[in-house]
């Protein structure tokens, strides 16, 4: 049997060149942020893209301005201020 379609060592290179490039080129990629000043952050839907809204300082807040729209209210896990709750206590371990 003989190959009707002898290959060449660049062509195999220039194939994976061109889908490296056309994978990157798709859709530029924005970072999410989080906003480490607001404790509870609006995730929105969108055709183009999802974006993060940290500037709200309770669920409910978040709540009002997600209604009616393709959006959730999530807890912000970058929230600067986050502390212990009061009264929470560690229990040690005690050996003797």
């Amino acid at each position: 049997m003989t190959d009707k379609h002898p290959k060449r060592p660049g062509d195999r290179i220039l194939a994976l060149a061109i889908l490296a490039i056309g994978t990157v080129s798709i859709e530029p990629v924005a970072a999410q942020t989080y906003d480490p000043a607001y404790p509870v952050c609006l995730h929105v839907y969108t055709l183009g893209a999802n974006y993060y809204e940290c500037r709200y300082t309770s669920l409910p807040q978040c709540n009002a301005s997600a209604s009616g729209r393709a959006a959730q209210c999530v807890i912000n896990p970058y929230f600067a201020g986050a502390e212990e709750p009061a009264g929470y206590r560690r229990h040690r371990r005690r050996i003797y």
